[in-house]
């Protein structure tokens, strides 16, 4: 099992910036890709930022430019910080860990959301 843990979220006016903490602890042998979601009222959730275990990332076109996903293997914490933040960026943001387990399709582990509000 893999417990993950996500901080950083806050209010914040548009322009401004925010860090994302994803600290994993437990079983997280086998992680082939790390990632953050987020979940708009009455939308869907939406991949943000994902990095690989062989360090590439990928981005949504929506943050593009603004957002970098990283990690800190040492701390077993995976981070997104966010630029240039605008009103639409508000959301709760999950933290995501996809594992490899033999046989199977993998297994997903969530944190528990952190609640970013960006004002206008």
């Amino acid at each position: 099992q893999v417990q993950l843990v996500d901080s950083g979220g806050g209010v914040v006016q548009a322009g401004g910036s925010l860090r994302l903490s994803c600290a994993a602890s437990g079983s997280i042998f086998g992680i082939t890709t790390m990632g953050w979601y987020r979940q708009a009222p009455g939308k869907q959730r939406e991949l943000v930022a994902v990095l690989t275990r062989a360090g590439s990332t990928n981005y949504a076109d929506s943050v593009k430019g603004r957002f970098t996903i990283s990690r800190d293997n040492a701390k077993n914490t995976v981070y997104l910080q966010m630029n240039s933040l605008n009103p639409e960026d508000t959301a709760v943001y999950y933290c995501n860990f996809h594992q490899w387990v033999v046989g199977t399709t993998g297994k997903d582990y969530w944190g528990q959301g952190t609640q970013v509000t960006v004002s206008s």
